[in-house]
């Protein structure tokens, strides 16, 4: 498509920007069906028939569903201007969102997309939220289950949105409508240089966390590069980064991380077998402990590491496949970067789970034109805008070409929680501060710390979470049950 040669002028001058919203935990392909003859019925049903009607009937203001949209040819007569908020400052900097507004101004010329990127996003977005100044579209941010409708117009059910994208229970309410769409996908890996590995004398790719610390001490030995890059000072690549193995990645178990972690009394007891939450973040003990990374983890850059590890002055990296792109545009070797499956086997295989980054939310207080001209609007940008893929992302889009390979691993799911306990990870994270995977980036940086200083054992840290997890577990009034 245009946009594709577009894009690739552009982000190959300004991949360097980048910067990233991280999120968390799916694949296959599909093709998208046109609308039911059932749905066509429920829609001539008669008014006292209303409270039968099926919920994505219900789901959006109007008969207004992502489903009931031919780009194209739908809409086509609003004129409206609608704003987007969101987290890609490197994209608003660089052209790239411009580049895409103007090709979808293309198809749709008399809807105007004003835009505002936000530099500390996670925390501005909460507050814009809570104020409703943020405009008609914005990536949703850490908001509970319960306040999507208050905030969001569904796009249909859950079950009619997994026809066209991946994902589509990310943002779920109890009743099954999806509010939110990745703008992009992720899986979960390591990022590593090719020809730092073959120096090191590397030539299989490590698949437990034992072969991961040789790998690392090879590189040390036989090489200059740094073998395993922290991250430390960026603070969002420590625990956004290492809490997304968590589940069933580390356990093989996808009912693990949203459905058992709560109820488990001692989910950081050492299964003796190189997998579960242990093992994980002992990895990052033992490399820290044996002097397996920087000189000062204080002092590590995160621009500057795209260069380097481009460049064989990096061994490995833990980041996301959002990386991939960037890591590849940032110095003159792309055909070095390569991704692997995080190095813990369960029962002979490896996992990775893949999940969207941040998602397109869109304003239930927008006008209804805002409100259509927004849907129009996230259903171009994740059909038809390229925007994914050039990304380096894992496919939103079950029709939108892909590039994404991913080989020798099993792609799961980390499946959602159980009716009734939406909120209860939400609970104890708050209740324990360890917050995994919402942003508990200082409960990592702790592991660096005590490694690096001696100051606590690996068994220690581990005590200290059983115990607060279980002292959240009583005041959260969550049953034990494994």
């Amino acid at each position: 498509m245009k946009l594709r040669k577009v894009l690739a002028l552009t982000l190959a001058a300004a991949m360097t920007f980048s910067l990233v919203g991280c999120g968390s935990s799916d694949d296959s392909a599909a093709t998208t069906e046109e609308t039911t003859t059932e749905d066509a019925a429920a829609e001539e049903a008669p008014a006292e028939d209303a409270e039968e009607a099926p919920a994505e009937d219900a789901a959006a203001e109007g008969g207004l569903t992502y489903g009931s949209i031919t780009l194209g040819e739908d809409y086509t007569d609003i004129t409206t201007t609608i704003k987007w908020i969101h987290h890609k400052t490197d994209r608003e900097e660089d052209g790239t969102i411009a580049n895409m507004i103007a090709e979808f101004n293309k198809v749709y010329p008399n809807i105007t997309v004003e835009t505002e990127g936000v530099t500390d996003y996670a925390e501005d977005s909460l507050l814009r939220l809570s104020t409703g100044d943020w405009g008609d579209i914005m990536f949703i941010p850490a908001v509970d289950a319960a306040e999507l409708s208050t905030y969001f117009v569904p796009y249909g059910t859950v079950e009619e949105m997994d026809q066209y994208i991946n994902f589509a229970d990310q943002w779920k309410d109890a009743e099954g409508n999806c509010y939110g769409i990745g703008y992009m996908g992720n899986a979960q890996g390591l990022l590593y240089n090719k020809a730092v590995f073959e120096a090191a004398g590397v030539t299989e790719l490590p698949k437990t966390p034992d072969e991961l610390i040789a790998a690392l001490q090879a590189i040390k030995d036989n090489t200059d590069a740094i073998p395993l890059y922290t991250n430390y000072a960026a603070g969002w690549t420590m625990g956004g980064q290492w809490d997304a193995f968590l589940g069933a990645i580390t356990t093989g178990d996808e009912t693990w991380l949203n459905q058992k972690f709560v109820h488990t009394a001692e989910p950081f007891a050492d299964n003796g077998d190189g997998t579960g939450a242990y093992a994980l973040y002992k990895i990052l003990y033992d490399a820290v402990a044996q002097g397996l990374i920087e000189d000062d983890y204080t002092t590590t850059d995160w621009e500057g590491c795209k260069a380097m590890i481009n460049n064989g002055e990096i061994g490995c990296m833990v980041l996301g496949s959002w990386a991939i792109a960037q890591m590849k545009a940032a110095g003159e070797n792309p055909d070095d970067i390569g991704y692997m499956p995080f190095p813990i086997t369960v029962n002979g295989q490896q996992y990775t789970t893949a999940g969207p980054d941040y998602c397109y939310g869109i304003n239930v207080n927008a006008s209804d034109d805002n409100k259509a001209a927004a849907m129009v609007f996230v259903k171009w940008m994740v059909e038809e805008s390229g925007w994914c893929d050039f990304e380096g992302g894992y496919p939103i889009s079950k029709t939108a070409p892909t590039s994404f390979v991913f080989e020798g691993v099993n792609v799961v799911t980390n499946v959602t929680s159980l009716e009734g306990e939406e909120d209860f990870m939400n609970e104890m994270n708050s209740e324990s501060e360890l917050s995994f995977n919402a942003g508990g980036d200082a409960k990592v940086q702790a592991i660096v710390e005590a490694a690096a200083t001696g100051s606590k054992t690996y068994d220690e840290i581990m005590a200290e979470w059983t115990e607060a997890w279980n002292a959240a577990q009583e005041a959260c009034g969550i049953e034990v049950l494994y």
